[in-house]
């Protein structure tokens, strides 16, 4: 698989984006890269790339995000730092954009020092077990949206069908010709599909480009009681 120096993801909420940022974060940093990931995410308060920054730092990973992340403060402030991952073309940025056209609104400010390097990827993940995105035509008009927000045309698709911790192999095969249509219409490739690691090696014969994902720990996953242990990835 490979890789642009700037890798942006971006999708519905719920689509489990952010658990598929940090985990291409791990794997540029297994080809050697110096990586960064970025927290673009001003919207979502529930699991943010944030939750998991000791265990990033302990990794060589370096995080940016806001300082107001996992707080209860509402402000759409981005980190200033994300200018200067933009510039430093030594380092391998991974940027985790919000969810839909709102949090997309806060890229655009960047989009102009992309365009011009043109060393990026824009990914939409596309998880047809949300309800807003079960269909073909409906994940289009959110990408549609996200592109009017922001200004940064989408570039390949990720397909992150699930259904949390109770996803069985036959889920990811069923998703198939819902991502094949869904590049049909978009004239855009499909990257990779998204798996976790235990269905891996039953699925990797059977499903192109696929890519494991290990979970990471989730904020409202903390009390299991209240999410049944059920999440997105």
């Amino acid at each position: 698989m490979q890789a642009k120096r700037l890798t942006l993801f971006a999708g519905h909420y719920g689509s489990g984006k952010t658990n598929i940022a940090l985990n291409y974060a791990y794997w540029l940093k297994e080809q050697g890269k110096a990586v960064t990931i970025a927290d673009l995410d001003i919207v979502n308060p529930y699991f943010r790339v944030k939750d998991s920054e000791e265990m990033l730092r302990k990794d060589g990973i370096e995080l940016i995000s806001s300082r107001f992340a996992n707080s209860n403060v509402d402000l759409p402030a981005m980190p200033k730092e994300t200018y200067g991952l933009v510039a430093d073309k030594s380092r391998w940025g991974v940027l985790d954009i919000g969810g839909d056209d709102r949090g997309a609104l806060a890229l655009g400010r960047y989009v102009p020092e992309i365009l011009e390097e043109d060393n990026y990827e824009f990914l939409l993940v596309a998880n047809r077990s949300r309800p807003l995105t079960r269909t073909p035509e409906d994940t289009v008009e959110v990408m549609w949206e996200i592109y009017e927000a922001c200004g940064l045309r989408f570039t390949a698709l990720v397909n992150n069908t699930n259904l949390g911790l109770e996803t069985k192999l036959e889920d990811v095969l069923d998703s198939m010709d819902y991502i094949r249509r869904l590049s049909e219409i978009t004239g855009l490739p499909v990257k990779m599909t998204c798996i976790r690691r235990e269905l891996y090696e039953a699925a990797r014969e059977k499903i192109p480009d696929l890519f494991p994902l290990e979970l990471q720990r989730l904020y409202y996953m903390l009390n299991s009681e209240g999410t049944n242990g059920k999440a997105d990835i």
